[in-house]
This record gives structure tokens, sequence and C-alpha cells, in this order.
């Protein structure tokens, strides 16, 4: 039955069919319960089970994602830069659904992730559009960015908001050894994006200053043209 799950589940992932291809497997949960969904997802090539739980998150769930084990998301979820989605839309959503799901531990998927070839990258990729803020919170404890003095850190509730300040949060306090790994890279980062804005910034204003000075630049009149002599009638001569 799993060998023959498998096989259509991949046919329709194939064929682009992801919600037929979701609906398939969801549909062993009501013939013979969880355990046996978990136990198909296990031998579930991670590309495919990637395909599936990239298309749902947490305002649009599926079962699967409530309940694929930590191993299984970690397997899959750093395949997804194959898909070279740049703004990293589809990673936000899906760690959040999964990470953040009721019954979830978030650590235990950080530490499956994080052991996985090319994991720490996934979460850098996860956090790459508020480098700036993880990059102030580590510094100051908090995520006010006019908070630039040493204070005490922020509770976790504070930073509950189940997506990118929760993670941080707790890459900061219980996976510290992985955050200080993660660090450097989005502080690189965030320099380097500094750098490109000040570049265009003082492109712009070159280009700005050129055409001003163009415009200014007076305009020569026209050379005055010789006016035409009367005309000469033939028939006179």
């Amino acid at each position: 039955m799993s060998n023959a799950l498998i096989v259509k589940a991949a046919a329709l992932i194939s064929a682009g069919d992801i919600e037929g291809a979701e609906y398939a497997l969801v549909s062993l949960v009501e013939s013979e319960g969880d355990h046996a969904l978990v136990a198909v997802l296990d031998e579930l090539p991670p590309k495919d089970l990637l395909a599936i739980i990239r298309e749902y998150d947490s305002s649009h769930e599926s079962v699967v994602n409530l309940l694929v084990t930590p191993e299984q998301f970690a397997r899959a979820v750093v395949m997804e830069k194959q898909y070279g989605d740049r703004s990293h839309r589809h990673l936000r959503g899906m760690i959040n659904a999964v990470l953040f799901r009721e019954d979830a531990n978030p650590g235990e998927f950080i530490e499956a992730i994080a052991e996985i070839d090319g994991g720490t990258e996934t979460l850098i990729d996860y956090l790459s559009e508020r480098e700036e803020e993880v990059v102030h919170f580590a510094a100051y404890g908090t995520f006010n960015p006019h908070h630039t003095e040493d204070g005490d850190q922020v509770e976790r509730a504070e930073a509950s908001d189940h997506d990118w300040k929760e993670l941080t949060w707790l890459l900061s306090n219980d996976h510290r050894r992985l955050f200080e790994n993660i660090l450097p890279i989005l502080k690189s980062r965030h320099q380097a994006r500094l750098r490109m804005e000040a570049q265009e910034e003082a492109e712009e204003q070159r280009r700005l200053e050129q055409q001003e000075a163009a415009d200014s630049e007076p305009v020569e009149a026209p050379a005055p043209q010789p006016r035409p002599g009367p005309a000469i009638d033939d028939s006179a001569l």
C-alpha cells in the first residue's frame, strides 16, 4: 500500500497536481491513522515532501505539515534553495507552519535542521529579510531599533509572533552556538546591503547632478538664415 501511494503521489507531483498528491497522502490518515502517514512520509523522497509542504502555511494548513517529524522536515526543507525563490516566502511560510504548530517542540526541529548539510544556510535564508533586526537583537537584546544600550533581553512571550522574532529568540537563547554561526553571516550580508544601497544612492545623486547641469546650460539661438531675394521674372528679359 505504501509503495503504491508513494508512486501515486510522485506522479501527481510530477504532473503539477500538488493538492491531489496531498489529498492522496492525507486520505491514508482516515483509513489507517496518523502513524501510517508518518511512516509513508519517511519513505517519500524529500523533494516530493518539500513540493507538498512548501505549498501550505499557517493560513492554509495541511495534515502533512501537522504530522511531519523533525527529521523528515529537515531533509526536505534544506532542498528549498533549489526552487530559486529569492524572496524566501515559501521557506518562511512552511518553517512557521511546522515549527510553531500547536503540538510542536520548535527546538527539536531547529536541532534537526542544524544537524543536516545545508541546514544552517537554510536558517540564514529564513532570516535574510530581517538581517538588521537580528543583528540589533544580538547586540542589545531587543528588537526595538531605538534601543541602543545594553539591557535586559526580551522574554519569549514578548517575541512570540510564531515568525522570525520567535525563531531569533529561540536561536539566541536555546541554540547559542548555532546562533553564533549564523550571526556573522547575517552581519556581513547586512553590511553588503548597506554598501549597495549607498552606492545606488550615490549613483542616483550623480545622475541628478548631471541632469541639473545639462538643464542649466544656456541654449544657443540658431544662426539667422539669409532672406531670399526678390524673384526675377524671366519673361521681362
